[in-house]
């Protein structure tokens, strides 16, 4: 396990994880600010299936309770954070976190490095964004096998993002598996590793992303789940189930105590 200390700082915790509450624009400050100082950073997107397999799994709990920031992406972790007195809060996806920090990467000559899915999608995903931001100046891609690298592939990846001089690394592996990487490595990549989850398929224009309105209403996974059931229906099924009776035990729990639920 990487001893490096919990990160301090957390506004709140929703079961019993630790979540940093503060607008987009607060979120992209923090991280252009360690990225320009060229700091080893992680950033995790923490919605309902990364709070819930926290629970389940102690060593990703530790995984999430040492990121530098953890954003809330669900509407389920935004509500909990405003009734715990954040008053405002709004969910911060992934992708659009992502792209909030692309925009200001091309406004600041910091370099991207992206890291995951397939070489279509990163093909499709560097035209994408060289469109929206002509500036941005992309240090490099890379798609992984879709298998456990070896320890001399993994010593390969990590030079090759360490040496291309990128300030902010997306990395898209999917949940867990971004988020551990970019624990295990924080020490060997300076730069800011921002765990990317769909945003690949979404701003590639692979995968159609849920309409606004869906955003916003805490429905975008029900649009997620009508495209892909087959392989969303489990986890969909489990996590949400698990979330809100945890959530209402934990709401109970406080009202008991006379505590703010």
């Amino acid at each position: 396990m990487n001893d490096r200390p919990a990160a301090e700082g957390a506004d709140a915790a929703v079961l019993g994880m630790p979540i940093d509450a503060a607008s987009a624009e607060a979120y992209v400050e923090r991280v252009l600010a360690w990225a320009e100082r060229g700091e080893s950073r992680c950033v995790y997107a923490c919605n309902v299936h990364t709070l819930v397999s926290a629970r389940l799994n102690p060593d990703f709990a530790w995984v999430i309770n040492h990121a530098d920031l953890r954003v809330p992406d669900g509407a389920p972790i935004a509500w909990r954070l405003r009734r715990q007195g954040h008053r405002g809060q709004r969910r911060v996806a992934g992708p659009d976190l992502m792209w909030l920090c692309c925009a200001r990467a091309a406004r600041e000559g910091l370099p991207v490095f992206l890291y995951g899915s397939t070489e279509t999608t990163l093909a499709r995903l560097r035209a994408r964004l060289r469109r929206a931001f002509p500036s941005l100046r992309i240090a490099g891609s890379l798609a992984p096998p879709f298998r456990p690298s070896n320890a001399e592939e993994d010593r390969r990846v990590v030079r090759a993002i360490a040496e291309s001089g990128a300030r902010l690394v997306f990395v898209g592996l999917g949940c867990p598996k971004q988020e551990a990487w970019m624990f295990y490595h924080r020490e060997s990549i300076p730069a800011v590793m921002l765990g990317a989850g769909a945003a690949f398929d979404f701003h590639a224009g692979t995968v159609k992303r849920a309409p606004r309105w869906m955003q916003e209403a805490g429905l975008e996974w029900v649009h997620r789940l009508s495209r892909q059931p087959r392989r969303l229906w489990r986890r969909y099924l489990v996590t949400n189930t698990l979330f809100i009776a945890w959530t209402l035990g934990e709401m109970l729990g406080g009202r008991a105590r006379g505590g703010k639920p």
